[in-house]
């Protein structure tokens, strides 16, 4: 399977007007879909894509996403996107991700995702060394051979109380929020997330820390709550699924989230 391919690859972008917040600096939805293209494109041209494993039945499903950002891009700036597998299981592979200035080489920070290969048909995971007879194997690059600084998968708090001590809201789900996959996209979350705090909060703080864990799916058509609690260690939301009717008792935790701000001054 390796057609002369390095087992890192990188990707560059340019910051449009249009993918950046009121602040001027890049949204973290945009960042997010360039780093899971990357990840796509980085998997196809070793064999191993979302349009290869659909033809059999298969996908790749997000599970967990980090993302630490010392500085943020601006319109206009050319970044690039590296990225590496840094270790394949029976269920889960990690991939890492360094974001950087095309100009300079500047850090702006990492990123590091769990993904899952699941069944499209019992929406079951599957065994990734079955894949090309574990030929994923090849492209992994050890924290040894590559590192990614960044601390690994932050841990939520636990499960937050339905509205109880929480600020949130509810939003329903519309065709614009559903992927190839047929759930409701991933960074779909992430843009939800984000709604929950003031103008104020993106021009005071910047994000340095986004850490998020894709529970179960939802679906077009289901209700999502969002809870929010604050303190002085970061920001806690909790993503709950009503089907049908949002009026119905506390639903099925789909999404946990945590955010680490720091300040512009």
């Amino acid at each position: 399977m390796n057609q002369g391919f390095s087992k890192i690859e990188t990707f560059r972008f340019r910051v449009e007007p249009f993918h950046v917040d009121l602040s001027g600096h890049l949204f973290l939805g945009v960042l997010g879909n360039h780093l899971l293209n990357a990840a796509d494109h980085h998997s196809s041209r070793r064999g191993f894509g979302i349009a290869f494993l659909m033809e059999h039945h298969y996908t790749w499903v997000l599970s967990r996403l980090s993302v630490e950002m010392t500085e943020w891009p601006t319109q206009y700036e050319e970044v690039e996107v590296e990225t590496w597998v840094e270790s394949v299981m029976k269920l889960f592979t990690e991939r890492n991700f360094l974001i950087r200035s095309a100009k300079d080489g500047h850090i702006y920070g990492y990123a590091r995702t769990i993904w899952a290969m699941i069944n499209t048909e019992t929406r079951q995971p599957e065994n990734l060394l079955t894949l090309h007879e574990g030929a994923i194997l090849q492209w992994v690059m050890t924290p040894e051979e590559k590192a990614c600084p960044m601390e690994k998968f932050k841990r939520t708090k636990g499960r937050l109380a339905s509205g109880e001590g929480s600020t949130g809201e509810q939003v329903a789900t519309h065709y614009s929020d559903v992927d190839i996959n047929g759930h409701i996209n991933s960074i779909k979350y992430i843009e939800h997330i984000l709604d929950l705090f003031p103008r104020e909060q993106f021009l005071q703080y910047h994000l340095r820390r986004f850490d998020i864990a894709y529970k179960t799916e939802s679906y077009l058509g289901d209700t999502l709550t969002l809870s929010l609690e604050r303190d002085a260690t970061g920001d806690q939301v909790e993503v709950r699924k009503h089907v049908g009717s949002s009026e119905k008792p506390a639903g099925e935790v789909v999404v946990q989230a945590l955010l680490e701000w720091e300040s512009e001054e």
